[in-house]
C-alpha cells in the first residue's frame, strides 16, 4: 500500500508542477519574452517564482520516486504512474484550462489505463 502512495505522491508532484508551469509561460510577460527570442524567454522563466516553484516540486517528487525504486518493479512502479499522468493530466487540462481530448485520445488513455492494470497485477 505504501508503494502506491508514493507513486501517487510522485505523480501528483509532477502534475502539478505541470499545471504550475502551464500557468507560468502563459504569462503576459513570459509572452512578451517569447517574442523577443528564446534567451529572453529561459531568463524570464528564469526569474519566474512559478517556476521555481515547479522546480521544488519536481524535486520533491524526484525523491520520492528513489523510495519506490526500492520498493516496486520499475516496469510496474513506471507504467502505473504514467497512467496516472494521462488520465489525471487530462481531468486537470480540462478542468483548468478547458482544454478539450476527442473521443479517440480518451480511447487512447483508456487503453493505456487497462494495459497498465494489466502490467500492475500481475505478480
Amino acid at each position: 500500500m505504501l508503494t502506491y502512495v508514493l507513486i501517487a505522491t510522485t505523480t501528483l508532484c509532477t502534475l502539478v508542477a505541470q499545471m504550475i508551469l502551464k500557468k507560468a509561460v502563459n504569462m503576459p510577460a513570459m509572452k512578451v519574452a517569447l517574442a523577443h527570442g528564446p534567451v529572453d524567454f529561459v531568463l524570464g522563466a528564469a526569474l519566474n517564482p512559478l517556476v521555481w516553484l515547479a522546480l521544488v516540486l519536481q524535486v520533491a517528487g524526484y525523491v520520492t520516486w528513489f523510495f519506490v525504486l526500492t520498493r516496486e518493479k520499475l516496469a510496474v512502479s513506471f507504467a502505473i504512474s504514467g497512467a496516472m499522468v494521462y488520465t489525471i493530466t487530462a481531468f486537470a487540462g480540462w478542468y483548468f484550462y478547458g482544454e478539450r481530448l476527442s473521443s479517440l485520445q480518451w480511447a487512447g488513455i483508456l487503453m493505456i489505463s487497462t494495459g497498465v492494470l494489466f502490467v500492475a497485477t500481475q505478480k
